[in-house]
């Protein structure tokens, strides 16, 4: 579990999601690189971070736990 301090030093707990619990990830230019798990995944229980190529192909699978990731925006032929 993380806190981040907020206005007025309140503390929110921030969670993070577990790794490779959904199968489906749509991301954004703005989440490349692209690894699995993602930052904003608990890593304490996954398996090793592996980068996957996502600008080049619009679409990746993660060799370890089979997670699909989309790049909502890519379009192909165009240079990324």
């Amino acid at each position: 579990m993380q806190f981040h301090l907020l206005e007025n030093n309140v503390m929110s707990e921030v969670k993070k999601i577990i790794a490779s619990t959904e199968k489906l990830y749509e991301i954004t230019k703005k989440d490349t690189p692209l690894c699995c798990p993602m930052p904003n995944m608990r890593l304490w229980d996954s398996h090793p971070r592996v980068y996957l190529p996502i600008i080049e192909t619009g679409r990746e699978v993660c060799p370890y736990c089979g997670a699909v990731y989309i790049l909502k925006d890519f379009v192909p032929g165009k240079a990324q």
